[in-house]
């Protein structure tokens, strides 16, 4: 009923940069905030960055200043741009919207499969 796909993962060297993408589909009503998590070898899931519907971002202390997150509401889609990339970022990049589907009286949470940011020299 609703998709969310991600892209822009890859391998990089440290100090490099990446893009992220996620488009999510379906019958969507209205989708309120957006965000990326990631889960790295080992590790729990934990938050990166999300972005409410009238644009107020937080960031973990981990990324502040190093990644931007964004989005397109005519497009359904967030970004996450990722600078100055550290071996430490590595992990599984997960994206998450809260959004109310067509006909449904609550919102809901969705994620997508994820995609891989390995950083690397």
């Amino acid at each position: 009923q609703v998709q969310l796909v991600e892209s822009g993962g890859g391998l990089v060297q440290p100090g490099g940069s990446l893009r992220l993408s996620c488009a999510a589909s379906g019958s969507i009503f209205s989708i309120y905030t957006m965000g990326w998590y990631r889960q790295g070898p080992g590790k729990q899931r934990e938050l990166v960055a999300i972005i409410t519907s009238s644009n107020y971002r937080i960031y973990a202390d981990s990324v502040k200043g190093r990644f931007t997150i964004s989005r397109d509401n005519a497009k359904n889609t967030v970004y996450l741009q990722m600078n100055s990339l550290k071996p430490e970022d590595t992990a599984d990049y997960f994206c998450k919207a809260v959004l109310k589907v067509s006909g449904m009286m609550a919102s809901s949470d969705y994620w997508g499969q994820g995609t891989q940011v390995t950083v690397s020299s």
